[in-house]
């Protein structure tokens, strides 16, 4: 039943949201650290979203240690199919040093 409601809540999103092959990334104004990126790593884009035509906005907080490393990406809103690709490569992101902090991202995934 689960994957009843993950399927439909995609073909909807894609419905609004059109055919997705690329994901960009920016950081919003409204974040604590703006913190310079120095290692991006773009996230793969799931087979499931490719079938679906799946497009759309993933927003994260990700929790950056002093030494710029990625402790916790935490989802704030976008596709669940979309969601677990953009933290595994969010994860993967290291930051400029300075001190702890909490950026808010977003990854879109358009045409």
């Amino acid at each position: 039943m689960r994957k009843s409601h993950v399927l439909m809540l995609a073909l909807l999103v894609s419905f609004f949201h059109g055919v997705p092959s690329v994901a960009q990334s920016q950081q919003s104004p409204n974040g604590a650290g703006h913190r310079l990126v120095v290692k991006r790593v773009d996230p793969r884009y799931p087979d499931l979203a490719k079938k679906m035509s799946l497009g759309g906005t993933v927003k994260v907080i990700a929790v950056v240690a002093a030494d710029g490393k990625v402790t916790k990406v935490e989802p704030v809103g976008g596709s669940p199919v979309l969601v677990e690709a953009a933290q595994a490569a969010i994860s993967q992101w290291k930051f400029a040093a300075g001190t702890e902090s909490r950026e808010n991202i977003e990854l879109h995934f358009t045409p």
